[in-house]
């Protein structure tokens, strides 16, 4: 059991190497650093653009990319991207870098009031930029007693864009689904208060995005 634990966090480890890259950087071509903490868009990156395209891909607004873990995040009134200030001081979580770009979907709104949260597998990708996702599973959490769950998605061009369920993607590529679990029971550490729950499929995913789409047409 030590041991399988040992080798899941080395896969941890190297999925979180593997996936930084030099394009984990600011997205200058539409947005500008108006300080250090705030990236200012010229469009509202919360409310401007659709949730879903035709072909029904969700559209994912990248927070912070791939193997870094400055905690930035789209403010639903302004539409910028702001470094999330605690403490008085700028928020780097005190844990390995996320293991995927995690972002938000626009034009959604979840029972805590925020929009849906979404890690993208992949490539990292510049902090700001918009990509489209296929979603094919869910992190069901609780986050201090409240529901707080998160959509997993797959980029285009990468080693998992021909995925297009849960149990494929359990199947072809074993072990990235507990690394994710592990990562985000852990990543506020021993005290965070975060219990999962589950991991849903496609079709629960895909219900749940539904469900904080007409959240926010209401």
């Amino acid at each position: 059991m030590f041991s399988k634990k040992i080798s899941t966090f080395i896969g941890l480890t190297l999925l979180t190497t593997l996936s930084y890259s030099s394009s984990a950087v600011i997205n200058t071509n539409s947005l500008v650093l108006k300080d250090k903490y705030t990236l200012e868009s010229t469009t509202n990156l919360s409310n401007s653009i659709p949730a879903i395209d035709k072909d029904g891909n969700i559209n994912i607004v990248v927070e912070i990319p791939a193997g870094t873990n400055e905690k930035w995040e789209v403010n639903p009134e302004t539409g910028n991207l702001e470094w999330e200030i605690r403490n008085g001081k700028p928020r780097i979580v005190q844990y390995l870098p996320y293991v995927g770009n995690y972002g938000m979907v626009p034009q959604t709104l979840t029972g805590d009031g925020d929009t849906i949260d979404v890690l993208l597998l992949g490539d990292a990708i510049a902090r700001g930029e918009v990509k489209k996702g296929r979603v094919i599973g869910v992190v069901k959490m609780i986050d201090k007693g409240e529901q707080d769950d998160k959509l997993i998605a797959i980029g285009e061009n990468s080693v998992f864009s021909e995925i297009k369920t849960l149990d494929e993607f359990n199947n072809k590529f074993p072990g990235i689904t507990d690394i994710i679990k592990i990562w985000f029971a852990n990543y506020k550490g021993p005290n965070g208060k975060v219990e999962i729950t589950g991991v849903g499929n496609e079709i629960e995913a895909m219900k749940m995005l539904d469900e904080s789409m007409k959240n926010f047409k209401k």
